[in-house]
């Protein structure tokens, strides 16, 4: 299987073997003793600690048997990325997204492209994530996602060269981006030398364009519009992030609790009396937004949110629905979404997928279990997934007879071999696989920080990269 590393031409790593864009970063590591290495590392850690950056693990236990509250482990050895090569990503991610809002808003609209017969109805009309409860509700601009997180893995084609593919769109409520943030602070405070010699484009204005986005969603009444950020609370596992973010911005966290329906708008109650609120930057998933429409039992949302919402007196980031653009079963569609609604190529390929739901990509699939890596259509986070290569018969065996019984559930893909990155891990500078996910803001324009969080595999030879599953995060630079 052919092997891509960001940095170094060849396996293993030796001297001389640097890419341009990297050569004078890989001259300045070669100066670095492991101790001082170390001890940037362990001070990263400390300070980590104390802002308190922690990830909470769901069903995972200590020792003593009480939840864990994990720091997400955090890379000294940057992912180098070169502006061209930015610059097209850019461009392709601002397509991807565009066409992802057209199809959302199509899917509860006209549903042209159902018509058109490129989508089965089934996969759109049956899919867990539709809300038909939007169907003909008109939203700001036509802007689903405002906030798109997009999976992007390179892996050698057949050259060797490194391609960009995306493996996945999060559309729904995208996390990750505080450690994107928090990386770079860490960086440049451990390593300022670094940043004076290398030109890296800034991220630090993050939260600024996200509050300008947040507000270009606005219902058109609201002429000084008052945005909040909605979380489920301390519990979450992406709390920190909730509360990092509002903080940023300015302005208010609230919970489910804080907020009321009246006449058909949302206030939020404050020490001063009931204030209303325009856009709720939501950190909670659709079934718990508002126990009347959706979940009876939910304690997180706010009752009469869909009305108000219905009613076009608040907006909501992301809208309700939008899910249903982000599932798996969909994800094979995305390429002729592009062609459809813009008219053009794709500039961003999808990794080749085959739907278990078709006779011909079932059987392959079944065939090759041991080579490709099958997901749950519904699955998120890592979990529901057979990496075939890495397992063994018993489970490859399960996952058969899994997939066999309900073969619409099921996509497979290649095995990747996702990019390696050099890594400082406790024997030294080693190579781990990365993926990378950009976040793309759709208000007046479409807009992005240059780079992204870029996701480290610690494990050797692992290919998720996932948080929940022990991975690590590193500062990614895009060079200008």
């Amino acid at each position: 299987m052919h092997k891509f590393d960001e940095m170094y031409a060849q396996l293993p790593y030796q001297a001389g073997q640097e890419r341009e864009h990297y050569k004078q970063y890989a001259h300045w590591l070669s100066q670095q003793s492991p101790e001082v290495m170390r001890l940037r590392r362990d001070e990263a850690e400390m300070i980590f600690r104390r802002v308190g950056i922690t990830f909470a693990v769901y069903g995972a236990k200590d020792e003593d048997g009480s939840g864990t509250e994990r720091l997400i482990p955090f890379d000294l050895i940057p992912r180098v990325i070169p502006s061209a090569e930015w610059a097209n990503m850019e461009r392709g991610l601002v397509q991807r997204v565009t066409a992802l809002n057209r199809f959302i808003h199509d899917v509860y609209h006209g549903q042209e492209i159902i018509k058109a017969g490129i989508v089965p109805a089934e996969q759109i009309l049956t899919n867990a994530q539709y809300r038909p409860e939007m169907v003909g509700v008109n939203v700001p601009g036509n802007i689903y996602s405002q906030i798109s997180g997009i999976d992007i893995v390179r892996a050698p084609n057949a050259k060797g060269e490194g391609e960009y593919y995306v493996l996945e769109d999060n559309l729904r409520v995208p996390s990750g981006v505080s450690y994107m943030l928090e990386d770079r602070k860490m960086m440049m405070r451990l390593f300022p030398d670094l940043f004076s010699t290398y030109k890296v484009a800034p991220v630090a204005h993050y939260p600024d364009l996200l509050l300008e986005t947040l507000r270009s969603s606005a219902p058109p009444s609201a002429a000084e519009p008052t945005v909040v950020v909605l979380t489920p609370g301390m519990y979450n596992s992406a709390y920190f992030e909730h509360a990092f973010l509002a903080q940023q911005m300015g302005v208010e966290l609230v919970e489910g609790q804080d907020l009321f329906m009246k006449d058909k708008f949302i206030y939020m109650r404050t020490t001063r009396g009931p204030k209303r609120v325009d856009v709720i930057y939501r950190r909670v998933d659709d079934d718990f937004l508002d126990p009347q429409a959706f979940r009876p039992t939910s304690t997180l949302g706010c009752a009469g949110l869909l009305e108000a919402y219905r009613a076009g007196n608040v907006a909501i980031c992301n809208a309700i629905g939008t899910g249903v653009a982000d599932d798996k079963s969909i994800y094979p569609y995305v390429p002729q979404m592009i062609e459809f609604y813009l008219g053009e190529k794709p500039v961003l390929n999808n990794v080749p997928t085959y739907m278990c739901r078709k006779k011909d990509d079932l059987a392959y699939t079944l065939a090759n279990l041991k080579d490709l890596v099958v997901k749950e259509v519904h699955g998120a986070g890592g979990y529901g997934m057979l990496v075939g290569p890495a397992s063994t018969a018993a489970e490859i065996e399960e996952f058969r007879q899994a997939i066999m019984a309900k073969p619409d559930g099921y996509i497979a893909q290649p095995t990747l071999s996702l990019s390696s990155c050099p890594t400082f891990v406790d024997s030294g500078v080693a190579p781990r696989h990365i993926d990378l996910r950009p976040f793309v803001l759709s208000g007046k324009t479409v807009q992005m920080v240059p780079g992204g969080l870029t996701r480290v595999a610690l494990k050797e030879g692992s290919l998720v990269v996932n948080s929940s599953q022990g991975g690590g995060t590193k500062d990614t630079w895009i060079l200008e």
